[in-house]
């Protein structure tokens, strides 16, 4: 069964992208826990990240780091951090998120935003995406 991301990838499903190449996609959380949220996602439907492969993961990793740089210098903030949890869906994702405080990482707090405000946010970031 296709989980949501891969819905989101093949275009059955809206989302505020960020960026994309060939394997790889970068979307807005739509439930961030701060501005910029961002999640990046392997277009091969893979459960846990540590069953990718080594290339696809090394590859997954380069790829949320130019997300984070974009991040970074498009929202103010005092970091950009990552998490990988993986038990909301069942579909490889890092979380790269604009941080000021160790609160911005607790998955508790969350952030809401206009449709308006992620489409403009998601192109603001994705145009600062040196891929």
């Amino acid at each position: 069964m296709s989980t949501i991301f891969s819905k989101i990838i093949s275009g059955e499903k809206p989302s505020y992208k960020v960026a994309e190449t060939d394997d790889f996609l970068a979307i807005l959380d739509i439930n961030p826990n701060t501005k910029g949220h961002t999640l990046c996602i392997p277009k091969k439907e893979v459960n846990k990240i540590y069953d990718l492969d080594d290339k696809t993961y090394l590859d997954l990793m380069s790829f949320s780091k130019k997300i984070a740089q974009a991040l970074e210098a498009t929202i103010d903030c005092k970091r950009v951090g990552m998490a990988v949890v993986g038990l909301e869906v069942p579909h490889v994702h890092v979380h790269v998120i604009p941080i000021n405080t160790m609160d911005d990482m607790r998955f508790e707090k969350k952030d809401s935003f206009s449709e308006e405000e992620f489409k403009s946010l998601a192109t603001s970031i994705g145009e600062k995406v040196n891929l």
